[in-house]
């Protein structure tokens, strides 16, 4: 009509760590914390458009879960006589209003009416790091703190972990392995795993405190999509089964269960290690 309109965007963003957010979902007004979906718009609506801006956001994550790469689409209509913004004069745009947040836009593309960043994605990446040869949570290197999850033990049982995932990939009710929110009612539980591995990786800095003996490790997850808190409760029984509180055959016993109350109590892994590292279309 009367306003020049810039089809949806799709939108990689990064959050490199969130101190001040309450994952990345937008909060209401009464809240204490906010969401990066709040950030976002707020920055948005510094591009001055006639209709507010909505981040439609692929991946969300809880508070204290970081994310490398995470996607969104958006719908910018402009004043008329107003001319499109360019990829790069939005990116440049977001990223100074967003200013100290520790929130990044790294790329804009035109995308098609018919894409949707949730609904289009095709699989998500997570990782989640451990850290191994810490007897006690005030060992972790203070350049990793909130950044990896430290068990208590110091050391884990890396091949029956291994054993252990190998019986989460491929296509299963996930009931056991998924907290209940409001969705629950709404969602199969069933899921596909393409990828469950776990692999040794390096510390940030870690060659200046390697005399430590400190040893992190990576578990990646790969899927089109997952159940509520389904990572870190994968991620837990995997390290149960590493400190030897379960056995890897465990693993398939509580699939088969398919119950959430039946998962090991206290057994859920913490935000903190988990990353969201990638959407992929």
């Amino acid at each position: 009509g009367l306003c020049q309109v810039l089809g949806s965007l799709h939108i990689s963003i990064t959050i490199v760590f969130v101190l001040l957010c309450s994952g990345v979902v937008e909060t209401s007004n009464d809240q204490s914390t906010v969401g990066v979906q709040n950030y976002l718009e707020k920055a948005a609506q510094n591009l001055k458009p006639i209709v507010p801006i909505k981040f439609c956001i692929s991946s969300r994550t809880d508070a204290g879960v970081h994310a490398l790469c995470n996607s969104a689409h958006l719908d910018i209509q402009r004043a008329p006589g107003k001319p499109a913004f360019t990829e790069k004069q939005l990116i440049c745009s977001l990223n100074y209003h967003l200013k100290t947040e520790p929130i990044r836009i790294l790329n804009a593309y035109r995308v098609t009416n018919s894409f949707h960043a949730r609904f289009s994605a095709l699989s998500r990446t997570y990782i989640y790091r451990l850290l191994m040869g810490c007897a006690h949570y005030s060992e972790i290197p203070v350049f990793e703190r909130d950044l990896c999850w430290a068990p208590a033990g110091g050391y884990l049982n890396v091949p029956a972990m291994q054993d252990a995932a190998q019986f989460l990939l491929g296509t299963h009710d996930f009931s056991t392995f998924r907290s209940l929110n409001s969705e629950t009612p709404f969602q199969s539980p069933v899921r596909t795993i393409l990828q469950a591995d776990i692999q040794p990786s390096s510390g940030f800095l870690s060659h200046y405190y390697e005399h430590r003996g400190l040893e992190f490790w990576e578990l990646k997850f790969r899927s089109r999509s997952f159940l509520y808190r389904q990572v870190r409760r994968m991620v837990g029984a995997l390290v149960a089964v590493g400190q030897g509180k379960l056995t890897p055959h465990h693993i398939k016993e509580l699939l088969e269960i398919k119950d959430s109350r039946a998962f090991p109590p206290h057994a859920m892994a913490p935000p903190s290690g988990l990353f969201l590292k990638s959407v992929e279309y």
